[in-house]
């Protein structure tokens, strides 16, 4: 463990920040899987209503750096292509 006061200030820092990175990690997790559930019951309008929802948050979290942006721009574009197949299909 850290000894230094410096040390142990970033110590907690990064603990808070840890905790708060993976609250969000957790959220968008969430809201793709709200997405792929409605994609599963085969409602384009209520999975199109859930990547609305969905974006801003991945987005969020690629600005402020708790995803990477390109791994964020994947998985909205990979979630968007599942909505147009199962439109295209209807």
């Amino acid at each position: 463990m850290a000894t230094h006061v410096s040390a142990l200030k970033r110590a907690r820092q990064s603990e808070k920040r840890r905790l708060r990175n993976k609250m969000v990690k957790s959220a968008i997790k969430t809201q793709a899987k709200k997405v792929l559930e409605a994609l599963e019951e085969k409602n384009p309008a209520g999975a199109g209503a859930a990547l609305k929802n969905a974006v801003p948050e991945m987005q969020r979290a690629a600005s402020k750096k708790i995803l990477h942006k390109k791994a964020v721009s994947r998985k909205i574009s990979r979630l968007a292509k599942k909505i147009n197949a199962l439109k295209a299909q209807a």
